[in-house]
Order: C-alpha cells, then structure tokens, then sequence
C-alpha cells in the first residue's frame, strides 16, 4: 500500500504491479482542479476525466454530446492540481471512428496531460484502434459491458452479459483487447460472476463499476458516491457521505473500503 503515501507520480507499471500484488486500485472521476487536488490527499491512485461529465457537468441525458476538445479541457484542469494520481481521459462518442482519428483526438488528451485514454467497446473494429494507438505509444484502458456511448443502441442503461452468449462474447472480447495491447479494462454493469471470470483470465487489472468484488480495483462517477446526482442512483453506487462530515471523510471512506475489499459489498452487485 505504499503508493498511498506517496507524492511521485504513480505509473502504468506501479499499476501492474498492484495488480500483480493483489492490491486493490481506487479510481475516482473528477473534473476539475479543486477536486483533482482533494482526491490526491486523499490517496486516490487513478483518476478518470470521464465523458460522464455530459451528465454531471452539463446537464445533457448521455454522454454522446461530449467533445473531444471538452474532454481536454477538463483533462487540463485536473492535471493543473494533480500531484501523484494516473491521468486517464475519455476518448468521446464518435472521436475515434478510424485509427487515423483515433490517433489525433488521443494525441490531443495526452497533450492536456493524459497518461492514458479510454475507449469503449471490444468489437474487431475497437481492437484494431487498441492496436493502432498502442503501436504508436498511446496507452489504453478499454471499456466492456455497459457502453454508456452505446445507450442509444443498447436501449437503455441495462446489465450486460446475463446470458451465457452474451458472457461468452465478452470473455472473449477481453481477452482480445488484452492482446491488442490494452494495459487496463474497465467493466460496467455486468454479473459479479462474469467480473471474476473476466478478472482472473487476465493478467492486465480490471476496474469494475457494477462488475463485483472480485475486479482488480473501483471505480465510481464522484458525484454518484457523494449522493448529489440527481434522480436514483444505479444500484452498484453507496453514498459514501452518509456518516461523513465532509468531501474529503467520503473520499477517504471510499478508498479505505475499495483497498480493503470492503467495497463494493453483494448488494451493490448483479447475479447472473
């Protein structure tokens, strides 16, 4: 647990080795410099400048309006206050539809300070990019189950993978975006069984939001966990503000409970 107390800046290698070492990884999203500099003292490890902040931020239903250029600007705000966290940013709705504009809205988040980007998906096509970007020295964390870039097409915010096919699929897809050279995968909304599958037949670590204990680390939107979104919470969420006096108290609650295991608990998961 040494990344905690530290003020280096934390790696994709001190991330695998985590992984490796069986340490549970804390990831919050923020999007701005205030934020980024709370989540810092309180020993957040990764930080996501997701596209979730079309939702949070600006007000809109999805997260298909969000830019590229919006992404970094809130990319840059947070790496202006970030002392030791790893940077990851969103690739948006429609930025990366070929390797070639995969490459160029990739380069202008690792410019605003990214570590890494993420893109959703685990299709032929998105393997390719994964490939594409990582030859050229792009980090990647991908993206399966749950797409909210998808919600249009999937119908709606729904648990993915509850058939045997469709856990099949995504098995397969993970593995396939582990080979292209994804060094991270996160997984959304999808049977806490098929998390722990997913997890221990990789050896890159797996984020989970709605995945299950069994992930290699959590990861929750930041005003989800502070119990200020509007409208009901999806079920993988706690408000980690409850019994807590301030921000920082939840944060820090947050990441205590992700490290040891303690979050999330059976009741923030899906069966299969």
């Amino acid at each position: 647990m040494g990344y905690l107390q530290s003020d280096k800046p934390i790696t994709i290698s001190n991330l695998l080795s985590m992984h490796a070492d069986g340490e549970k990884i804390s990831m919050l999203t923020a999007y701005d410099s205030t934020m980024s500099a709370l989540l810092n003292r309180c020993g957040v490890e990764t930080i996501l400048i997701g596209d979730s902040l079309g939702n949070v931020i600006q007000g809109h239903s999805s997260t298909t309006p969000v830019t590229v250029e919006q992404v970094a600007y809130h990319t840059e705000c947070v790496v202006r206050a970030n002392t030791h966290a790893f940077i990851i940013a969103d690739l948006p709705f429609a930025s990366y539809g070929d390797p070639v504009q995969a490459l160029d809205s990739a380069a202008e988040l690792m410019r605003a300070g990214a570590d890494m980007v993420k893109l959703e998906g685990g299709g032929d096509w998105q393997t390719d990019i994964i490939r594409y970007l990582v030859e050229r020295s792009v980090p990647v964390c991908a993206h399966l189950g749950l797409l909210p870039q998808s919600v249009h097409v999937l119908g709606g915010y729904k648990v993915q993978g509850k058939s045997k096919d469709a856990a099949s699929l995504m098995r397969e897809q993970a593995l396939a975006c582990e080979k292209a050279g994804a060094q991270m995968l996160v997984l959304e909304a999808i049977p806490s069984s098929l998390g722990a599958a997913i997890t221990k037949s990789l050896t890159i670590p797996t984020i989970g939001i709605g995945a299950g204990p069994d992930c290699s680390g959590q990861v929750l939107v930041l005003q989800d966990m502070l119990g200020i979104s509007p409208g009901k919470p999806p079920k993988f969420v706690k408000n980690f503000m409850d019994g807590h006096a301030s921000i920082e108290a939840a944060v820090k609650a947050y990441v205590r409970e992700v490290k040891s295991g303690k979050f999330p608990g059976t009741e923030h998961g899906f069966a299969g």
